[in-house]
């Protein structure tokens, strides 16, 4: 069996992302860990997630778009939120949230997963159910895929590189809550 990844017209790429998106809406319990591939270090997190999606227009897309200095508005997004507990080897906790927005194959973001400043990934669907996004800053490149399991699951996978060596896998099981 082979898989293939869809290659359409950006707007097509828009639409199966704006899809994607919807689909994503609502309330998940993340169970993610965090595997340090120098050390062998894990780290087990569990997370309380939110997703609202939002349209063209909405003020958080505004303000998204002009920190990134667009003058186009951006076509959908999602605003992101979460509530974290670090459970094993330290114990913490987290709270933030975080805005996406997409034009093109360019997915926008008020904030990367390393750095409070604004980063921009390119993305591809894979298919329908499956978003793969590469983001590059500081140094290092985030390789994601997302993938809707049903409408009840969702899994994810960050492989984190930096100077062409990886240095750490990210994988999450999310449930609808």
């Amino acid at each position: 069996m082979s898989l293939s990844v869809i290659t359409t017209p950006v707007t097509n790429l828009e639409t199966l992302a704006t899809e994607f998106f919807e689909r994503s809406v609502g309330q998940w319990n993340s169970k993610r860990r965090y595997y340090t591939l120098k050390n062998g270090e894990t780290q087990e997190v569990v997370s309380d997630l939110t997703i609202e999606f939002l349209e063209s227009g909405h003020p958080t897309l505004l303000d998204l778009a002009e920190v990134h200095g667009l003058d186009q508005s951006l076509v959908c997004g999602i605003q992101f939120a979460w509530e974290s507990n670090y459970i094993s080897p330290s114990r913490k906790q987290s709270t933030g949230s975080t805005a996406f927005g997409i034009r093109g194959d360019v997915l926008y973001r008020d904030r990367g997963f390393a750095t409070p400043k604004p980063v921009v990934a390119t993305y591809k669907m894979r298919d329908n159910n499956t978003m793969q996004l590469h983001t590059e800053y500081n140094g290092s490149t985030f390789d994601e895929e997302l993938k809707l399991v049903g409408d009840n699951y969702r899994t994810r996978q960050t492989i984190i590189s930096r100077a062409g060596q990886e240095i750490m896998i990210c994988q999450y099981l999310e449930t609808r809550a």
